[in-house]
């Protein structure tokens, strides 16, 4: 028998790179929203799975995956977002356009790198468009 799945408040929360990547989600909202975007959902929950961002402008729609880096060490973030990862974020992609997309609204995937090597001020790197989901 397992644990039943409690959402624990972030000061309970153990392992570092969750608080890492949190940070690193909450820098790339400030970042989209200074450049004139609404952020409509942060970590908009799908079965077991979720959405970084999605940002809105106008009629354009971003689901937006971030990665947030110490070092480069593991290889910068565009490479962390491989297929199975992109299939995954078309499927969120798709429920939340079903719920609450508008007609006429264009959608694009984008990636946002977070580099926290720099000491303290966060490097954002905003790759727009960065994919394009393609059914098999």
């Amino acid at each position: 028998m397992h644990a039943p799945n409690i959402v624990r408040p972030v000061t309970q929360w153990r392992d570092p790179r969750h608080r890492r990547g949190l940070a690193g989600e909450l820098a790339a909202a400030r970042y989209l929203e200074a450049r004139g975007w609404l952020i409509e959902a942060h970590r908009f929950r799908f079965g077991h799975s979720d959405l970084d961002l999605i940002a809105r402008k106008g009629g354009l729609v971003a689901f937006v995956e971030v990665k947030t880096r110490q070092s480069d060490l593991f290889g910068g973030g565009l490479n962390a977002v491989g297929w199975r990862k992109r299939q995954t974020i078309a499927v969120g992609a798709t429920i939340w356009m079903s719920r609450f997309g508008l007609p006429g609204d264009l959608f694009r995937f984008d990636l946002i790198v977070v580099d926290l090597s720099m000491g303290g001020f966060p490097q954002i790197t905003h790759i727009e468009d960065a994919w394009r989901h393609v059914e098999k």
